[in-house]
């Protein structure tokens, strides 16, 4: 197969801005692409996230989120949250399994989870 993941893509108001709350709130690196329409950020494990200036924000409930492992949930959850972030939900599966979901400051869903 010669297809690969590069990027997961957030449409965005403000690439530059939330693509560096993306880099510092995993370790990253700023790749400005096309500086204010496409940045990218180079994660140390993973996927790049890339951030593209679109007109108007997408209305609704995001199609596709990122699910974020943490051995200390809790722990970043609040430190994300001290980064602008906020928390929307809090589910279970049961006692075993546990997930948070927040959003970034442009309103983007993603969850983190005990890894």
């Amino acid at each position: 197969m010669s297809l690969k993941v590069v990027s997961t893509t957030f449409d965005c108001l403000d690439p530059d801005g939330l693509a560096k709350w993306w880099a510092d709130g995993l370790g990253g690196e700023v790749n400005p692409v096309v500086p204010g329409e496409f940045v990218q950020v180079s994660l140390p494990d993973g996927p790049n996230l890339a951030f593209q200036r679109v007109p108007d924000p997408t209305p609704g409930k995001n199609r596709v989120h990122l699910d974020l492992g943490a051995d200390d949930m809790e722990a970043e959850v609040a430190r994300l949250v001290g980064l602008g972030a906020q928390v929307t939900a809090r589910n279970s599966f049961g006692d075993e399994f546990h997930w948070v979901v927040l959003a970034d400051p442009a309103g983007n869903a993603f969850c983190i989870a005990t890894e």
